[in-house]
């Protein structure tokens, strides 16, 4: 295992995370309800599975796409989807 690069995924997901629409979800949810063990298991295991479906998509899209072109279009996806947002949050 390339401890190297699983040290940096882990910093970019960990500081990309917080703050996010995500944790202000489980946060309400722990607000919510009493049994917060269910509520960071539930949360816990969405994440993780959606890294898998991440990591297992990835992979075979890298074999078909370079990954200069996947990056360059996430990164407009990103920014279309920022802009979309605030054009159509009734902000006019």
């Amino acid at each position: 295992m390339n401890t190297k690069v699983m040290i940096t995924t882990f910093v970019m997901i960990f500081l990309a995370e917080l703050g996010d629409k995500t944790q202000l979800a489980t946060f309400a949810f722990a607000a919510e309800n009493k049994t917060r063990l269910a509520v960071f298991l539930g949360a816990a295991g969405a994440l993780v599975l959606t890294s898998l479906l991440a990591v297992v998509f990835g992979s075979y899209i890298s074999r078909l796409i370079p990954a200069h072109y996947i990056k360059i279009g996430a990164g407009a996806l990103f920014v279309l989807m920022g802009l979309w947002m605030l054009l159509s949050s009734g902000y006019k």
